[in-house]
């Protein structure tokens, strides 16, 4: 008997079923509190903006509701619908040596999968979006970014494949999982070195933050917290988007510290300080390290799981393959083995709340909380970002913590000698 099929069914529709009850349980919730502003948040939010928020998430709420049956629809149309199958069929009759061929199939295959999405993110982007204010994306841009992440995937994602499949090929009686994971992780460093020099431009302009206030307070900050990067930039997120944020990217010495400019034009220089200081929260405390570690052992368990999975025809038949070939494995690897681990998200969000607190306590450390708070505030506010999500809800999905416990949590941090006064 083939238990494949029925514990890949299971997982899928009791994901499936707890999305949805999670879904329309915090739509109801955020509906439920809609006509009133928490007053712990009346001073910087006006009603206005709290059912902006509302209605924007639940909007959104709507939109992800129909992605889930869309998205489980495809699965098993591909899957034990044959799909997967049909398309492999087409590639044999390519005249490909089978390397180039199953590549080519990889390739052909992860494209036509991100076709059948691209509905969801038209209607993202043009129809909630743009409803509720934030789009800034003309159709021409988002046909040019479209053509250029496509045009990405085959520059990396040739070579990518390749390898892999050529490794499995010639070490399949071997430990070739560990091979394609030395080879993997080698690949995963080599691109977050080089994504913000070489890839994020290809989107959007990075210009170095311009002399002044706001650029003195924050090297003063790198400079007190031991941070160094290869810069301070400033990227055009007005061009696609309303929406503000910060972030790292890099590493070694290619670290670059990014602010949109959307975020800037809303933050006093108190405010984007206490927003840096937060991120470099994260580097202090070695979130991004233990991030990039527990990836790197995950990647090598699901690799060694992917390495008994292929000798099994179960594996194959059970997720309607007939076909037995590395890339085969590998498709079905990406595409359906994942739904039977949907219980890990949880997990990954509430170890990413932890941070959040951590980085929170950092910055209020060396910057003060009451900026931070502010800022956040305002973030909430222009973002459009729900300050009443169903706690069910926000505990299995949200990688922050919810609007007021973060605020209270701030509020109840002891001041830090020196920072409220110099900060």
């Amino acid at each position: 008997m083939n238990w494949i099929t029925p514990l890949f069914l299971t997982a899928l529709i009791l994901n499936l079923l707890i999305e949805l009850w999670l879904n329309i349980k915090n739509q109801f919730y955020i509906g439920a509190h809609r006509a009133q502003v928490p007053n712990e948040f009346a001073s910087m939010v006006n009603l206005e903006a709290h059912q902006k928020a509302a209605d924007y998430s639940r909007a959104k709420l709507q939109l992800s509701r129909l992605g889930l049956f869309y998205d489980a629809a495809i699965l098993v149309f591909m899957t034990l619908g044959g799909g997967f199958q049909d398309l492999y069929n087409l590639w044999l009759n390519s005249g490909l040596e089978p390397i180039w061929r199953d590549t080519a199939f990889l390739l052909f295959t992860l494209w036509f999968l991100s076709l059948l999405h691209l509905p969801f993110s038209i209607m993202s982007t043009f129809k909630t979006e743009a409803q509720f204010g934030f789009n800034k994306t003309t159709p021409a841009k988002f046909i040019s970014d479209l053509l250029k992440q496509w045009a990405l995937m085959l520059a990396l994602g040739l070579p990518l494949i390749w390898v892999v499949l050529t490794i499995m090929s010639a070490y399949i009686d071997q430990a070739w999982w560990f091979y394609t994971w030395v080879f993997w992780m080698a690949f995963q460093l080599i691109l977050l070195w080089a994504y913000p020099k070489w890839i994020a431009p290809l989107f959007n302009k990075f210009t170095p933050l311009a002399d002044g206030e706001m650029k003195q307070r924050i090297e003063a900050l790198l400079e007190r917290t031991g941070f160094e990067s290869n810069g301070i930039f400033v990227m055009d997120g007005s061009s696609r988007s309303g929406h503000g944020n910060a972030y790292f990217t890099g590493m070694g010495k290619n670290k670059r510290i990014v602010f949109f400019d959307t975020l800037l034009e809303k933050l006093s220089p108190d405010e984007v300080e206490a927003v840096l200081a937060h991120e470099l929260g994260h580097f202090k405390h070695g979130h991004i390290r233990k991030r990039l570690l527990e990836g790197t052992v995950l990647s090598l368990a699901g690799l060694a799981l992917l390495g008994w999975l292929i000798q099994l025809p179960l594996f194959y038949s059970g997720l309607g393959m007939t076909t037995q070939t590395p890339a085969a494995a590998l498709l079905l690897f990406m595409t359906a083995v994942p739904v039977l681990f949907f219980f890990m998200g949880p997990l990954s969000a509430r170890k990413s709340r932890k941070h959040e607190f951590e980085a929170d306590a950092f910055a209020a450390q060396h910057v003060g909380a009451s900026h931070l708070v502010s800022a956040l505030l305002k973030m909430y506010r222009d973002n459009a970002s729900t300050l009443t999500p169903d706690p069910g809800y926000s505990a299995y999905h949200d990688s922050h913590p919810p609007a007021k416990i973060r605020i209270d949590y701030l509020n109840s941090l002891p001041p830090m000698p020196n920072t409220e006064n110099s900060a």
